[in-house]
């Protein structure tokens, strides 16, 4: 894989972490809109659709997901905050 493209990838998983983090329970669309306005990560092209097939590939060990009627909302796992690191 390429350095721009692990590069991209990368900051995208963070960015997403970083906001599903803040806001517990959000849809695809709403972490679309805070990337492309708020990140400015407009050059991405970014869809929910491309988001919603992301998130499960690549985020699978951060972030989790609830199917519900409005559709799959998103949640972060916890135990990467909690994780307390014991140095014997």
């Amino acid at each position: 894989m390429g350095i721009q493209k692990e590069a991209r990838r990368t900051r995208l998983i963070d960015e997403i972490y970083n906001f599903v983090s803040s806001n517990p329970g959000v849809s695809s669309a709403a972490i679309v809109g805070y990337l492309t306005v708020e990140r400015r990560m407009r050059n991405h092209s970014l869809s929910t659709r491309k988001i919603g097939f992301f998130i499960p590939r690549y985020c699978k060990d951060r972030i989790r997901f609830e199917e519900r009627i409005e559709g799959r909302t998103y949640f972060p796992i916890k135990d990467l905050d909690d994780v307390v690191e014991d140095n014997d």
